[in-house]
Formats: structure tokens, sequence, C-alpha cells
């Protein structure tokens, strides 16, 4: 992989042990600014692990990583709230940053619950929190954006519209993302780049050409790679601000 101004994050050939076992092991990938690169695999493949390798949170690891940027936001795929306190949204956004009213209102706009910001937290829908999770990670203008399952707990309709979000978070924060996900069709039309893992990487490329490979065939079925054909093929609208659905002429 050559190495460029717009690159964020550089990983050669990383790897994890733990208690004996690596966790994943011979990952290469790189994120650059205004790019999505998915990552995608069964459970227990390394995708998580990957991630925080990513972010340096595992500092005694296989490979090389080259960071570019220290201005990082991080949705994690477990967040531990005790949900019987009174928090509202507006107090979540600053339990752990100190931020200026400003940048909660313009991260909360952007992720279009800006209505939600003085509602108590345990009072939200599945969506709602996981948008809430986003504004909160891109409230300090992140450059490189990490997301781990960020739409766990939300339906097929929600998860394009998050999946859309994400996008446009990316071309309005002009950010990278490395993005986990388990559903590879869903995402294609927002991703550039896809690195399938089984502890290793099994494929990589574009979502096309990950959806045709035949190690990816052989984790997720044949019919995994028709489902993403078909979604390809009939992705012939969009969504409007409103939430009303126009065909593409």
């Amino acid at each position: 992989m050559s190495l460029d101004k717009n690159t964020l994050v550089k990983l050669k050939n990383v790897g994890f042990r733990q208690n004996d076992k690596w966790l994943v092991r011979g990952v290469s990938l790189e994120v650059k600014k205004g790019k999505i690169v998915t990552l995608i695999g069964p459970n227990g493949s390394g995708k998580s692990t990957t991630a925080k390798i990513a972010l340096g949170i595992y500092k005694k690891i296989e490979g090389e990583v080259e960071k570019y940027t220290i201005k990082v936001g991080y949705v994690p795929q477990k967040v531990s709230i005790d949900w019987t306190l009174p928090l509202r949204v507006s107090d979540f956004m600053v339990l752990t940053e100190n931020l200026k009213d400003e940048a909660i209102n313009e991260a909360l706009s952007l992720t279009g619950v800006i209505h939600l910001k003085n509602k108590n937290l345990g009072n939200l829908s599945g969506g709602e929190f996981q948008r809430v999770l986003l504004a909160r990670a891109i409230s300090k203008k992140p450059e490189l954006l990490v997301l781990d399952e960020p739409v766990q707990g939300v339906d097929f309709t929600g998860e394009i519209a998050l999946y859309e979000l994400i996008k446009k978070i990316s071309d309005d924060l002009k950010c990278g993302i490395l993005l986990i996900s388990h559903d590879l069709h869903t995402v294609m039309s927002a991703t550039d780049h896809v690195v399938c893992l089984n502890g290793h990487v099994c494929c990589s490329g574009s979502p096309l050409d990950v959806a045709k490979n035949n190690e990816y065939k052989a984790l997720f079925g044949e019919q995994a790679s028709q489902i993403l054909s078909v979604y390809e093929h009939k992705h012939d609208h969009v969504h409007s601000n409103d939430g009303d659905i126009k065909q593409n002429n």
C-alpha cells in the first residue's frame, strides 16, 4: 500500500494474540480522508480486535500501525449505561468530553436528533440512540471515525437510513471511516473498500468484487452474493430529507 497525504491510519500485517490464541493475524489496510473502509466477517472473526488495533487500544501487537492523526472518534460495539439514571442526551454528550453547546447542537443536528437534546436517554429508540452515539463521536470533528456495528438494534429500514447518514458524515466532515458491519449488502452503496475477515484477511476489494469472491461465498453462502447483486441492481431511488423515497430518472 502506497502512502499519500490523505492517509489517516495504516495497518501492516497486524495481529493480536490473547490466551495463547491469535484473535486476528496478518491484516493490512489503509483508511484515507473521505473514504469508508468496511470490515465484515462472521462472529469471532477479529473485526472488533482489528478496530481496537487501529485505535491503539491493543499495544502488544504483531506488525505495525502507522497513525497520522490524533483526531479520532469512536463508537464501540457495546456501551455500558445505567438506564435507571435520569440522563438526558445533552448530559450524555458531555460525560467524557468538554463540549460547548454550539458543538453539541451541530453534532446532534448533523445526525438528525437535535429535537432529542433534552430527552431522557432511556426513552430513546434503538435508532435514536445510535444517532446520539454517532453525534457524540463526531462532536469534535474527527478526521478518523471508527464505528463498531453502528446499526445494531435497528430494523432494516433504520439500517439503510443510518448507513446513508454515515455516508453524509463522511462527505460533510471529510473524515475517513473504519466501519464494522455484519451485513455487506446494506453497506455497499456507502463503502469504498471492503476487507473480509475470518481471523485473517480472506479477501478485500470493492463490495462487488468481494461478493463474487469464493472465500466470501464460503463464509456467507451463495445466497449472500446473490442478495448483494439484487440490491445493487435495484437501488434505483434516493431518500429525501423529509423521508420520502424518490425514483431516479
